[in-house]
């Protein structure tokens, strides 16, 4: 396994390029049985029946973390583990005739997350730059309208109105009388 390169898992070659084997085989030897999963030694079981599923798993993980902008950004909304466990039931041999899942309907992971909900995602995560810097944009010119003399007196004008009629007297009045009839 120290000879495979991470190419090998994840990505076709282009059409123009060569195709060399990554690793010294003899084309008449058959593939070896692979050992006994109950009775091979630590590094067999590894290098039969958990690298080959894993590694082109993290590979997928390293591609999606770096178009998410993981290497970018000190904090992001993606969490690897949900990746990892998503694709490697996705990909399952035994599931191999079942359509796509996505994280929060696997099974295991829903009952998981009855008995430990997670706190929300914030905010400052779910929004793209785009979308976060046009709520900071509005939020700065609502400000600086507010605090524009003539507004200023508009709202204090305003106020003054609402205390001179007492309208939220006179609407719990209305609303008393409503319920008498």
């Amino acid at each position: 396994l120290e000879a495979l390169r991470m190419e090998q898992f994840y990505s076709a070659p282009a059409a123009d390029t060569v195709v060399q084997p990554l690793l010294p085989m003899a084309e008449t030897a058959p593939f070896p049985e692979p050992p006994d999963p109950k009775t091979c030694s630590p590094r067999e079981y590894l290098e039969c029946y958990i690298f080959p599923v894993l590694l082109p798993g993290m590979a997928e993980l390293l591609h999606r973390a770096k178009k998410e902008k993981c290497f970018e950004k000190k904090r992001t909304k993606f969490i690897a583990c949900d990746f990892l466990t998503e694709w490697l039931y996705n990909k399952n041999p035994k599931r191999k005739d079942e359509s796509f899942t996505e994280f929060f309907s696997i099974p295991f992971v829903n009952d998981w997350l009855k008995d430990h909900p997670r706190p929300p995602i914030p905010l400052s995560l779910l929004l793209s730059e785009e979308e976060a810097s046009i709520i900071i944009q509005s939020f700065w010119r609502g400000y600086r309208v507010r605090c524009d003399s003539e507004i200023q007196e508009l709202r204090q004008w305003q106020k003054q109105l609402r205390e001179d009629k007492n309208i939220f007297k006179r609407v719990e009045e209305f609303w008393n009388k409503q319920e008498a009839k």
